[in-house]
């Protein structure tokens, strides 16, 4: 086979794939209607929701998977191919087994579970979200400062959004609308971010978005649109949300606008999910959001994210949430591999598309082969990587030092320093 073949037969798996990624949309699929909520707190919040769901028919992405796989090698790339058809075929099947245990069977499959460990082999998203936890907690005598405002309306971050598209993508920017309904906050697609009409923002949750939704994920997929060869780049799938999530989160983080509440909440949520894998049904994880948060409200919200797809009563949960802290993890210490290896070369190729980390040597021969194009649009922490590659450097240091014996001498230290009282 020429290379010029082997290049067309890559192209053409990675049509076929786009065209089974088209009716893949998980999240819309398992919105649930607004009557839905109106109806559990007019039962004073004691019955557990009445939740339906469209049918879905996997067939035609099943038959276009299976399109695919007969074009489908040994090679790297043909691996990577691979990888991407079984998260589409779960992904299927997943949508058209909602409301059912087989749900959150694929659920595990395509974003994991709270336990599953990290490289390290030892530490888990769950052990990471108890531990933020209890270190949040410890603050709690601590005087903060004053709290972020609340609260802006949907029409005021809609407003902060536009300008930000506008000045990131100029006459590719996606429109901005407020919707009534809708399963998070926002969400973003390369023509479209939509804004739920009835969250309460704060001034940081504006910075959040944008950096967020906008400076990654619509970035992400407007880079993958533009690929001319490699259509997949641009089809957001469970694959890659590990990553993109991820990306997302550390955006917040290195541009100043996250905050302990932000982590407290992605915390709770991976905590909810292990509570619903265990038995708990919606009620249970509803007050134990009230419980947190003090807002019903909110309460109900955090607990449908979390049983969206899956079974009320318990032990299957959507387990998509569990991802936003796992990524953030994955995505930081990748990019404290790169500064430590010398290899600031590899940042820009995270934004090809829609991609996972560990596509990434894939990702870099097929630039080399002349199909993947480099990104047009990066976040600006990335344009100008100046901050970046510093904090890096300075973290790739600290890391390399014993770290039992410094928090041995500062733990002495601070035990010598008596503690503050309460007021």
């Amino acid at each position: 086979m020429t290379i010029e073949s082997e290049k067309q037969r890559i192209q053409d798996v990675s049509s076929l794939l786009y065209i089974a990624s088209q009716s893949i949309r998980i999240l819309t699929h398992v919105e649930w209607q607004r009557d839905v909520k109106r109806q559990f707190f007019a039962d004073k919040c004691k019955e557990l929701p009445k939740v339906t769901y469209p049918e879905f028919n996997p067939t035609e992405t099943l038959s276009a998977v299976c399109d695919a796989r007969r074009l489908i090698g040994n090679s790297d790339v043909d691996k990577w191919l691979e990888r991407i058809a079984v998260k589409l075929e779960y992904s299927a099947l997943m949508m058209a087994a909602t409301g059912s245990k087989k749900f959150y069977e694929y659920s595990e499959k395509l974003y994991g579970k709270p336990t599953n460990p990290f490289v390290d082999g030892k530490s888990t998203p769950l052990g990471l979200a108890e531990s933020f936890d209890t270190q949040i907690s410890s603050y709690a005598s601590y005087d903060l400062g004053a709290p972020a405002p609340m609260c802006y309306l949907a029409s005021d971050i809609a407003e902060q959004m536009r300008e930000a598209v506008i000045k990131m993508f100029g006459n590719e920017a996606p429109q901005v609308e407020i919707v009534d309904d809708l399963s998070a906050n926002a969400l973003a697609s390369p023509k479209l971010i939509r804004i739920r009409k009835t969250a309460c923002f704060t001034d940081l949750d504006a910075q959040q978005l944008i950096n967020h939704e906008a400076h990654i994920h619509v970035a992400t997929s407007i880079n993958g649109l533009n690929q001319p060869h490699l259509k997949i780049l641009a089809a957001g799938h469970p694959g890659t949300t590990k990553t993109q999530e991820g990306l997302a989160v550390f955006s917040e983080y290195i541009t100043n606008s996250i905050d302990l509440d932000r982590l407290r909440r992605l915390a709770d949520r991976i905590i909810a999910i292990q509570m619903a894998i265990d038995g708990a049904d919606f009620l249970q994880v509803y007050h134990y959001f009230v419980q947190r948060i003090g807002n019903e409200s909110q309460a109900y919200e955090n607990s449908r994210r979390v049983f969206r797809g899956g079974v009320l009563t318990g032990g299957a949960p959507f387990t998509k949430d569990g991802v936003y802290l796992e990524g953030l993890i994955r995505v930081h210490n990748f990019l404290k591999a790169i500064a430590a290896n010398g290899r600031a070369d590899c940042l820009k190729l995270l934004f090809c598309g829609k991609l996972d980390i560990e596509d990434m040597p894939v990702i870099y021969k097929l630039e080399k082969m002349g199909l993947c194009k480099a990104p047009k649009y990066l976040p600006p922490w990335v344009k100008d990587a100046r901050y970046l590659l510093a904090y890096l450097t300075c973290s790739g240091f600290l890391n390399k030092m014993d770290v039992g014996k410094i928090y041995s001498h500062y733990d002495d230290l601070l035990h010598s320093i008596p503690k503050a009282s309460a007021e």
